[in-house]
Formats: structure tokens, C-alpha cells, sequence
């Protein structure tokens, strides 16, 4: 579909070094330049499009309006048509055109963000993780993750628990979602929820930065620790991509969390995935880096 006409806002398609964007520009003149957007979609990295998606271009030109920003929106190519890493190695991309001709767009490169929504915001996590250290490129202002995804170890958290059977995002659809995005076979998806793709030693390495013990107390109203789950080899090695940080950026060194910028995460409490924007706060503020914490009471995913 073509771009909408919009009195405050000129809207284009464009492609940043092969991939599709939309951009929204304010129409009013400014002063001096203006603070810059890169908005990356949810959808499971198998759902969703900068065109077709009345939501995110609902999203997009609010941003635009009331920020007065130009808001870049990432059309990623979806999966499984287009293999993982596919989706984050075109956020990344587009992240970096964007960033080296921003003042083409009359924007100012040092007051660029990243923001996503869902898996729109395990990618913007990624990007800015692979971005933190490069020095040839203007440094990414700030990111911008609402409710999401950020971990595929365990999913028998607190929130998993609470909000199992609340929709849109149930616990069985996260990881049928994600099996669905990696190209597996979606009857790995029980023996993952029992967590029999983790063999003991990743277990223990990781439990540091994922472990129900790290989320407050009030959000564990009702928690079971589940027994521990049969390691399943055969399953582990069917899935090696969930424990890259592309897929769960939680398990990202502290060399690279380090390197991250100022953070706002947006949690809500009837979301399955509300605990790991609550152990991603932590490890971001135990590394030092400033976070402004948004949690949704009555919010769903």
C-alpha cells in the first residue's frame, strides 16, 4: 500500500542500503535539527509490515507529531521466508544508513533511538548491543524496549506462571513463535517449556543474570519453583540459536552491556514476557547504565 497523505507529516518508502523503510518527516520547518527515531516492528519476526500495519503507523506518526522527531520504520523481510539472522542484520542495517545520513534528513546524529515493541524490541536491544563499541559511527542516543522478548532459557519465570493462558501472548505461543521464526520443528516446543534444552553447565553459567530469585518480591505472589527438567541433548542441539544473544540478548557479556545507552523499558503486569524486562533493568543498572522503568499495571502484551 502507498504511503498515507498526511497534512503534518510528509511520509515516504524509501530502501537504506537495500532495506525498506518508511520514513515520517515533519512538515513544519525547525530551527535546528531535529531528534531522530528508528522504529522497529513486533510480530514475532514472522508477523507484521511497515505498510500494511495500521498500529505501527498509528505508532509512527504520534512519535513523529508529539516528539517532533523523524521516525525511521524498519520493514525487515519475515521469517521463515527469509532465514534468521535475516530480520536483525537488516535493523542493524538500516540503523547504521540512518545514522551516517541523518543530517540528510535534517536530523542531528547524536540524538538518535532505537525503540521497538515485542520482538521489535529484542531487536533494537540487538542492534544496539552490536553497536555499543564501534567508534566509525555516531553513537546511539538512547533504546527504547517495550515489553520484550529477551531471553529462550527459561519459561517457568513468575510471569510465565501468572499470565500462561493470557492472551495475545500466551506461554505456548511464545515458543511456538519462536520455533516458527528459527525454522524448527514445533514439536520441540514442550520439552523447551520444561526447560530440557538447557544442559546443566549453561544452567549454572546463566543463572546469575536469569533466575526467579533476581525479581521482586511482589511480582512473585504465587510463584512455584518447577522441578527440575530432564536434560534432553537431542533437543539442546536442535536449538543452538536460542542461546545466542541475537535471540536472548539477556545472555550478552558485561563487556558488551557496558557499552549500552540510556534504556527506558516498558513492562506490564498480564505479560508473559514482564519478568525479563525486569531482569534486563537489573543487569543493565547493576553495569551502570541509566534506565527509566515504565510498568503497566492493568497492561497486556
Amino acid at each position: 500500500l502507498p504511503a498515507c497523505w498526511d497534512c503534518q507529516l510528509s511520509i515516504k518508502d524509501l530502501h537504506f542500503d537495500g532495506v525498506p523503510i518508511r520514513i515520517y518527516l515533519p512538515r513544519k520547518p525547525s530551527a535546528s535539527k531535529r531528534r531522530g527515531v528508528v522504529f522497529i516492528h513486533g510480530g514475532c519476526g514472522i508477523f507484521g509490515s511497515i505498510s500494511k500495519e495500521l498500529k505501527e503507523k498509528i505508532i509512527c506518526r504520534y512519535i513523529a507529531r508529539k516528539s517532533d522527531s523523524v521516525v525511521v520504520s524498519v520493514g525487515y523481510h519475515l521469517a521463515p521466508e527469509h532465514k534468521y539472522p535475516t530480520q536483525t542484520l537488516e535493523c542493524l542495517t538500516a540503523t547504521v544508513h540512518f545514522l551516517k545520513t541523518a543530517e540528510t534528513y535534517g536530523v542531528d546524529p547524536a540524538r538518535i533511538i532505537v525503540c521497538g515493541d515485542s520482538v521489535g524490541g529484542t531487536f533494537t536491544t540487538s542492534v544496539c548491543q552490536e553497536l555499543g563499541q564501534r567508534t566509525d559511527i555516531p553513537k546511539i542516543r538512547a533504546q527504547v524496549l517495550i515489553y520484550p522478548f529477551l531471553q529462550a532459557l527459561n519459561f517457568n519465570l513468575p510471569s510465565h506462571q501468572k499470565n500462561a493462558a493470557v492472551a495475545f501472548l500466551t506461554r505456548e505461543r511464545t515458543v511456538h513463535f519462536i520455533l516458527k521464526y528459527l525454522n524448527k520443528d514445533c514439536s520441540l516446543k514442550e520439552p523447551i517449556l520444561a526447560g530440557s534444552h538447557v544442559p546443566e553447565n549453561i544452567y549454572l553459567k546463566y543463572r546469575k543474570w536469569i533466575n526467579p530469585d533476581l525479581i521482586p518480591d511482589v511480582f512473585k505472589l504465587g510463584y512455584k519453583p518447577p522441578l527440575p527438567a530432564l536434560f534432553l541433548p537431542q533437543v539442546h542441539e536442535e536449538v543452538p540459536e536460542l542461546f545466542e544473544p541475537r535471540v536472548s540478548p539477556l545472555l550478552a557479556e558485561d563487556a558488551v552491556i557496558c557499552g549500552l545507552p540510556d534504556t527506558c523499558i516498558v513492562t506490564c503486569e498480564h505479560d508473559v514476557l514482564r519478568d525479563e524486562g525486569l531482569l534486563y533493568k537489573k543487569r543493565l543498572e547493576d553495569n551502570n547504565i541509566r534506565v527509566t522503568w515504565h510498568h503497566v499495571e492493568k497492561g497486556f502484551h
